[in-house]
């Protein structure tokens, strides 16, 4: 609520418990008094049969994260690869052409989509290769390549190094973190911060964002698709750091 109280607009924002496989019985009596929902895991892709209208990038990366109320329908979209490219942009003026992602699930294919461009570099250290596909169909640009899951010099080289791994799955590798690495490391955790990873790489005097940088920026998204307002981006992001920041 402190974005929409800094807007001044009018509403509730409140969390909702919707067990797995029940987001379709949940939206059914969800009258046109409804504006739209935030999504999380696992109904970023169970969201996917029960929308009526669904962004291509959605389709892409088979994962929404925001469901909005027009007319009759609920219209599918997400705001993470958008999150994933303002958050980058607010720290940087160019696109990184070199991207090593942590990871392979969901989160990892919307960072793949977000930074999905010609001439960039992709590199997937991950541990399931049955996720491979669904990576590749994430990337329509880009290169991309895929590597087996331990610590190596590719960490150094990067431009940007994006890490979706679920809490405490990169904690081992800190200790492998020796010199100072050549780009930004981006985490997509913000509780507990900084993870041990993120902790390192900061020590070498390298870059870092974390998941409250993606989270503040996939939300104002959110609030824009839910409004249709324009919105001072810088302050209200500002705000949202210093309020969730106090924390």
């Amino acid at each position: 609520m402190s974005a929409y109280k800094f807007l001044g607009i009018a509403g509730n924002y409140e969390a909702f418990d919707v067990p797995a496989g029940t987001l379709k019985s949940f939206l059914s009596d969800k009258n046109r008094g409804w504006t739209g929902f935030s999504l999380t895991m696992p109904l970023k892709e169970e969201v996917l049969s029960v929308a009526d209208v669904i962004d291509p990038i959605v389709k892409r990366i088979q994962s929404g994260n925001t469901l909005v109320k027009q007319g009759e329908q609920w219209s599918l979209y997400s705001t993470d690869v958008v999150g994933f490219q303002n958050a980058w942009r607010a720290q940087n003026s160019d696109q990184p052409q070199s991207v090593l992602i942590v990871g392979s699930g969901a989160t990892a294919r919307t960072a793949a989509a977000a930074f999905d461009n010609s001439g960039t570099s992709i590199s997937v250290l991950h541990r399931n290769s049955d996720r491979e596909l669904s990576m590749m169909d994430a990337v329509s640009k880009a290169t991309l390549n895929f590597l087996p899951w331990h610590f190596s010099d590719v960490f150094y080289k990067h431009d940007l190094v994006v890490n979706t791994t679920p809490k405490g799955a990169l904690d081992p590798f800190a200790n492998e973190l020796s010199n100072k690495p050549h780009g930004t490391f981006f985490d997509v955790i913000y509780n507990p911060w900084p993870t041990s990873f993120a902790g390192a790489w900061s020590k070498t005097g390298a870059p870092v964002l974390s998941g409250l940088d993606l989270l503040i920026a996939q939300g104002i998204e959110q609030i824009r698709l839910f409004t249709g307002i324009d919105i001072d981006v810088e302050g209200l992001s500002a705000h949202l750091k210093r309020d969730l920041g106090a924390r």
